[in-house]
């Protein structure tokens, strides 16, 4: 009879261990779910209880909705529910386009996004002519690039970066999940006749 009700003890141990580890992850959906903007890893843990190995559950979560109609997606340092890749076109007749970006806008991004990090001078060079006040604003207005460290080098000059919102848009978790260059001139990001990336796809 001890030997049953030591089984049982165990047993009921072992249930409550398991409900323990869903109730984080049900914690976890609903932080994640309620966040109007992707949350990183140090966010996250100071949300949930002490004892937690939030990359587990995270591993675990995004195991679980690996074939689902959303998915837990990692955005550089960060993590968000986005509607899985392959249903995007469900959705598109939803979208409003609110502003097409002009081609210097587009080849200005490009050029900041695959070199990491740029000055107005660089940019200037790749492109082989001046860059605007006008485009560098649109695309900071828009959020896709920022300011980042300025250059050590004479007269200091700022550096621009693209953002976390720039990789959540294009559906990347970091820089090295960019496109190729022919893949961009195939979707028409890029003009066929346009070289002005060629040097950073080549690195």
């Amino acid at each position: 009879m001890n030997i049953i009700m030591k089984n049982s003890v165990g047993q009921k141990k072992e249930t409550t261990s398991t409900e323990f580890e869903f109730d984080k992850e049900r914690m976890l959906e609903a932080i994640l779910f309620a966040s109007a903007d992707p949350l990183s890893l140090k966010d996250i843990i100071k949300r949930m209880p002490h004892d937690t190995n939030v990359k587990a559950v995270l591993a675990s979560l995004q195991k679980r909705y690996e074939n689902r109609g959303f998915r837990i997606v990692k955005i550089a340092d960060s993590y968000a529910f986005r509607t899985a890749s392959d249903l995007s076109f469900l959705l598109q007749n939803h979208v409003v386009e609110k502003r097409k970006l002009s081609k210097a806008a587009l080849e200005v991004l490009a050029i900041i996004a695959y070199h990491k990090s740029s000055t107005r001078a660089e940019i200037e060079e790749i492109r082989g002519i001046s860059v605007s006040s006008g485009t560098i604003d649109i695309l900071m207005n828009i959020g896709w690039i920022n300011f980042g460290p300025r250059r050590l080098t004479p007269g200091r000059p700022i550096t621009f970066i693209v953002t976390q919102l720039f990789l959540d848009h294009f559906g990347l978790e970091s820089l090295q999940d960019l496109p190729g260059i022919n893949e961009l001139r195939e979707s028409g990001l890029l003009q066929r006749r346009s070289e002005s990336l060629e040097l950073a796809d080549n690195n």
